[in-house]
């Protein structure tokens, strides 16, 4: 495993992150045993920085990753999310800061997070989503900034909404965000034009989500794949998109094919790629099982992709747009 320092004032970090959604139950059915069994392996094989959220089976799968830091003695990185009050996700333009991200849900809810993490200090606090329409009055950063004074936290992030990723790229500027988690991957490039950037000249640290594209970068489905009703899958590959998807991952690994790449999978490469990226610190990938942990774990060590083939690579950026309305 190799490690990357996360931004400037940030701790060194696993190039491959540990993604805790599934634990929580909303990839399909998950028995904790397995979560327990995958987190023990991931962290054997060198995984020290462990991502999860509240909205992650109500807590369920914080719950897990603090079972498994009790038992090991390794340091380990933590960061957890805590999303905004009930209201639209992403927060419409018209919402009010107030009445999402108030000093005292803001206050409450990390006391949930500390208590179900069974830490007196959580390593990175994201905010679960954000909206441009409070950068020019950003109150619950400056809240974030007074818990971090107060012990409560370590670093301070944003999970940027889907919707509009560069509303992050103003607080990065005015030092408000210690950290940023992205969407960054084959299919979704544009965070090079700018975010990435800003984030290497700012010193911001940089974490990259979904870069297998909710499963569809491994390569393994087909058009003709269905997800159970329970499963966010279900939602995310709706309609026509399962098709429309495989047809674009046949295109890449057509390219794979060209430059005889027979030590990576088409998941080796989508994550080696997501890796690439300027000033990114972790790539966190979804794992539920010991098996997942030790395929994504390998892909720390493997060669750097060619840099013709990453010229190559950059055309299957899709502009699709937003497929659904938050998580």
């Amino acid at each position: 495993m190799q490690y990357r320092q996360l931004g400037h004032a940030g701790p060194q970090v696993s190039e491959i992150g540990f993604g805790g959604w599934a634990l929580g139950g909303q990839w399909g059915a998950q028995d904790d045993a397995d979560s327990i069994a995958a987190l023990h392996r991931a962290i054997d094989l060198g995984v020290n920085f462990i991502d999860t959220a509240a909205g992650y089976g109500e807590g369920r799968s914080e719950r897990v990753i603090a079972q498994v830091a009790k038992e090991r003695s390794e340091p380990l990185f933590i960061a957890t999310k805590t999303p905004p009050a009930d209201g639209p996700w992403p927060p419409s333009p018209y919402c009010a800061w107030q009445d999402r991200y108030s000093a005292n849900y803001l206050r409450e809810n990390i006391e949930q997070r500390l208590r179900n993490l069974q830490t007196e200090r959580i390593d990175l606090l994201q905010l679960h989503t954000w909206t441009r329409a409070w950068n020019d009055d950003p109150q619950p950063l400056l809240v974030l900034r007074k818990l971090r004074e107060e012990g409560k936290i370590g670093m301070i992030g944003i999970s940027t909404p889907e919707q509009d990723q560069n509303c992050v790229i103003q607080l990065m500027r005015d030092g408000l965000v210690d950290c940023v988690q992205v969407i960054f991957n084959l299919f979704d490039q544009e965070p090079a034009a700018q975010l990435l950037p800003v984030a290497a000249e700012t010193g911001t640290g940089v974490i990259v989500r979904v870069s297998l594209d909710e499963g569809m970068l491994t390569g393994k489905y087909t058009a003709e794949d269905r997800f159970a009703d329970d499963d966010f899958r279900h939602q995310y590959f709706a309609g026509d998109r399962m098709q429309r998807s495989v047809d674009r991952v046949a295109q890449i690994a057509n390219d794979i094919q060209r430059f005889g790449l027979q030590d990576y999978s088409m998941a080796d490469l989508a994550i080696k790629f997501a890796l690439s990226a300027v000033g990114v610190g972790s790539v966190i990938t979804g794992i539920r099982s010991a098996e997942q942990a030790a395929l994504n774990a390998a892909v720390s060590d493997k060669p750097a992709i060619p840099e013709t083939l990453m010229q190559l690579l950059r055309r299957h950026n899709w502009r699709r747009g937003v497929w659904y309305s938050g998580k």
